[in-house]
């Protein structure tokens, strides 16, 4: 296949050097071509190579990407999904396949036009494993490899296909989902690193300065967890009002194996993949304050949390936990660009339920 990798960071370059090393076509579309090295590889956690694959070439040229591809794998954050997919939606022709890594973040809506030209969305559930950059443009350090993924796609009908291609790809068991809201109401990062945010930065003004910067996940406590499960229980009771199957949107103290608080804690700061990473700040005189131009903020709060708020909205079930988590953001940031249904002609409650039965 002719395929194209939108973005060329963590997940984009191990993707590029998967498609690659299986003999496809594979083209990566990002802003500095001139960076990216036509030898990727994907090391583990010894540094040892474990996939490594030659790409035809990296441009920044839209039609070049995307005129002849056969499959699209778009790996930018949840905040430039519509505009990735109006560059894409000129060239759709039917048939062409767009997977979004990770699904979640709204991405389906934002490519609802490419859909109506004939074109297969798909998302995975979660990514294949933690992945991050050791060189732009050359190599990616791969911990932790699933042992299964999940696909959903719209229309339906193409999911048992889309499963077959990820499968391929990436050497896992991958299994159908029965609808694309498995996807969007993961409770992965709209509550995993917002309730974190939260609790680290919830005593957070203008002036304060930190002296040293938090561990995101090794210093995580059981304030933070029990923010959490309040919220993972909050997406449950959703689930269960929703007129479709949803039986895979797992509970994170099913998916983490932690009933409690303490589990929860003892399970996320021991995550060998998430050793070492810091909490989202950057530096000025006299220590760090927080980076509110971080994806964890800007991503997993307006194009994460307020979906699953909006949505709870939809069958008017009240999520106090999640909405006085957003309301800590908005006090903090003031107004910011969020995700909203209506931006994409999803205006009521079955226009809702029509785009996700597709």
């Amino acid at each position: 296949m002719n395929i194209t990798i939108v973005g060329a960071g963590n997940i984009g370059t191990q993707f590029a050097a998967h498609c690659a090393e299986n003999g496809h076509k594979v083209v990566v579309y990002g802003s500095k071509p001139e960076k990216i090295n036509k030898l990727l590889t994907v090391v583990n956690e010894e540094n040892e190579i474990i996939h490594r694959g030659i790409i035809e070439k990296a441009t920044d040229d839209e039609k070049e990407a995307f005129s002849n591809a056969d499959l699209i794998f778009v790996t930018m954050p949840a905040t430039l999904m519509r505009l990735n997919a109006q560059k894409i939606e000129p060239f759709v022709k039917p048939g062409l396949k767009i997977c979004i890594v990770p699904g979640t973040g709204g991405g389906e809506c934002a490519f609802y036009g490419c859909i109506k030209k004939g074109a297969t969305v798909f998302g995975v559930q979660r990514v294949p494993s933690v992945a991050r950059l050791i060189e732009y443009g050359n190599t990616v350090k791969a911990i932790g490899y699933r042992d299964e993924m999940f696909v959903a796609a719209i229309p339906h009908k193409e999911t048992g296909e889309c499963c077959k291609i990820i499968e391929s790809i990436i050497g896992v068991k991958t299994t159908p989902l029965p609808n694309y809201l498995n996807i969007t109401l993961t409770p992965s990062n709209p509550i995993l690193h917002t309730t974190r945010l939260r609790n680290l930065y919830g005593d957070w003004k203008e002036g304060v300065v930190y002296k040293k910067v938090p561990l995101f996940y090794e210093n995580w406590n059981n304030e933070t967890s029990e923010l959490l499960i309040a919220c993972d229980t909050e997406v449950q009771q959703l689930c269960k009002t929703l007129p479709f199957n949803l039986s895979y949107v797992k509970s994170l103290c099913v998916h983490y194996e932690s009933p409690t608080a303490e589990a929860m804690t003892k399970k996320i700061s021991g995550i060998t993949g998430f050793k070492g990473l810091t909490s989202p700040t950057k530096k000025v005189e006299g220590g760090y304050i927080p980076d509110f131009n971080s994806r964890y903020f800007t991503a997993d709060f307006s194009y994460g949390l307020v979906i699953l708020i909006q949505i709870a909205e939809y069958v008017n079930i009240d999520v106090p936990n999640m909405r006085e988590t957003l309301q800590w953001y908005h006090d903090l940031v003031g107004e910011r660009k969020e995700y909203n249904f209506k931006d994409y002609g999803i205006n009521t409650y079955q226009d809702f339920v029509d785009f996700y039965s597709l």
